[in-house]
């Protein structure tokens, strides 16, 4: 070998022409790791600030800071099979928001999934702090998988010699969101309540129903179940604001217990004390009662909430971000910055 991959014809244009002609795909055997990791680093150096600056492995027991290194295996059955579950956390000033809360609907998703972690709550607790510490980023998120693990390419996963957790940090400059969108309602189907009310990787449905939104003009959309009561969005849980001033929020037996939402509906009542609301609660919401709402807004981690104006080409109340959701956007955004609900980060 003279220190370069040799080349091979594959008998077909992998750009897509199939006039026979081939075109010279190189091989890589082993002995060329360093090539093939200076060609992976070329997509980073050429992509400006890295906007993954740490990234956990299980796979190789630590932390990379080098985004080149940040891969996971291909016979990993999260990557070929689904067999995967994750979670969140927001990063805010140094401060992991709602950690524990995350952490522990992470664990109750992998028990559904039927995947056992490799370490015991407390191990993934303190490499989810870790690794933020080390990428020096102090806003954005963090996000991290539990995977039935690498092993082959059959569907069951007796042939994974264990489960694998992945973590990754996501540099990012998180706002608080005043500005109102457009929704639509979701011809996709979606998931049964088995895995919708766990948060797994298996996320088609999902990519489908914001895709046909924003076909349609829309920022995202609403799920309506068989029955006709309102769902949640493709990664968001929803609420309104009623006629009477009740705060309402989709029930969470058959949609994903969404952390924010639940954080919200433990805030919101200081709005009750101070009148501006009549009450907060979950119920059974139809799509009439949810188009007849004076305010209605999305809610998740990276928001915390989103004001919805418009449904359907139906205005919601008068066509305005509403006084209250914003109201309700203040109080979430308060307690990111400075609520109980946080964890500090120890960087050096």
């Amino acid at each position: 070998m003279d220190g370069s991959a040799s080349n091979a014809s594959s008998g077909q244009n992998p750009a897509g022409d199939n006039s026979g002609a081939g075109v010279p795909v190189p091989v890589y055997s082993s002995g060329f790791e360093v090539e093939v990791l200076e060609k992976l680093k070329e997509k980073w150096l050429s992509g400006g600030e890295q906007p993954y600056p740490a990234m956990y492995s299980s796979v190789f027991g630590g932390i990379t800071l080098d985004p080149a290194m940040m891969v996971i295996p291909i016979d990993d059955h999260m990557v070929h099979r689904g067999h995967g579950v994750f979670d969140t956390a927001m990063l805010m000033d140094g401060y992991l928001y709602e950690l524990d809360t995350h952490l522990d609907r992470f664990l109750r998703s992998a028990s559904k999934a039927k995947i056992a972690s490799p370490f015991p709550r407390g191990t993934l607790r303190s490499i989810l702090i870790q690794m933020t510490a080390a990428s020096k980023c102090k806003k954005g998120s963090i996000r991290y998988w539990l995977s039935a693990g690498p092993g082959d390419f059959l569907l069951s996963p007796k042939g994974c010699p264990g489960s694998a957790f992945y973590a990754v940090v996501i540099a990012d400059d998180y706002t608080q969101c005043k500005d109102g969108v457009k929704v639509v309602t979701s011809s996709i189907p979606m998931k049964p309540p088995l895995f919708a009310t766990m948060k797994n990787v298996n996320y088609l449905p999902n990519v489908l129903s914001i895709m046909e939104a924003e076909e349609q003009g829309a920022f995202a959309s609403i799920w309506v179940d068989e029955k006709g009561y309102i769902a949640e969005g493709p990664n968001v849980n929803v609420a309104f604001i009623s006629k009477t001033r009740d705060l309402v929020l989709p029930s969470f037996d058959k949609i994903l217990s969404g952390c924010t939402a639940k954080r919200l509906l433990a805030v919101a009542p200081k709005l009750v004390e101070k009148g501006l609301l009549s009450s907060v609660n979950t119920a059974s919401i139809t799509i009439d009662e949810a188009k007849e709402s004076i305010e209605m807004m999305f809610v998740g981690s990276g928001l915390p909430i989103l004001p919805i104006v418009e449904w359907d080409g139906h205005a919601i109340g008068d066509g305005q971000v509403g006084k209250l959701t914003l109201a309700l956007s203040d109080i979430l955004w308060e307690d990111m910055l400075a609520g109980p609900e946080r964890v500090h980060v120890p960087y050096d």
